[in-house]
């Protein structure tokens, strides 16, 4: 596995601290703000920690306020709901005591993996089969 990959893979792995609460960190390599794709990965990776069996199936998020690359960050996660069809995760991250993403309304839906494919009728009522 190359450098870069298992530096990713270190920067996604989350410390858990108790139950749905998780501490991330940031690669330490001068940057002034912490970069967004890592806070939407991460705040993935606390979601899924969750969940059992599920894959996600969508997130929603906003950002609030740049991370501080030099403080972890806590993601604390809300177990909103546990259906038998979906699975809903709200996911907070805080750092210096301050909410910087993903916003309250930001979720992680989670489906069984039947429910993750397109199906044909989702596809036959948008792109319609053209006339011959």
């Amino acid at each position: 596995m190359s450098t870069a990959v298992q530096d990713l893979l270190n920067v996604l792995d989350l410390e858990p601290l108790e139950v749905n609460l998780f501490r991330g960190r940031s690669p330490q390599v001068g940057w002034q703000r912490v970069f967004g794709g890592q806070v939407i990965g991460q705040a993935l990776v606390a979601a899924v920690r969750t969940v059992e069996v599920r894959p996600p199936h969508s997130l929603h998020a906003y950002f609030l306020l740049p991370g501080d690359p030099k403080v972890p960050i806590i993601y604390d996660v809300d177990r909103m709901r546990d259906g038998k069809s979906f699975t809903t995760r709200r996911v907070t991250a805080r750092q210096h005591s301050a909410r910087r993403f993903p916003a309250d309304n930001s979720t992680s839906g989670f489906a069984p993996p039947e429910n993750c494919r397109i199906s044909p009728r989702f596809i036959n009522a948008y792109w319609p089969t053209p006339p011959i």
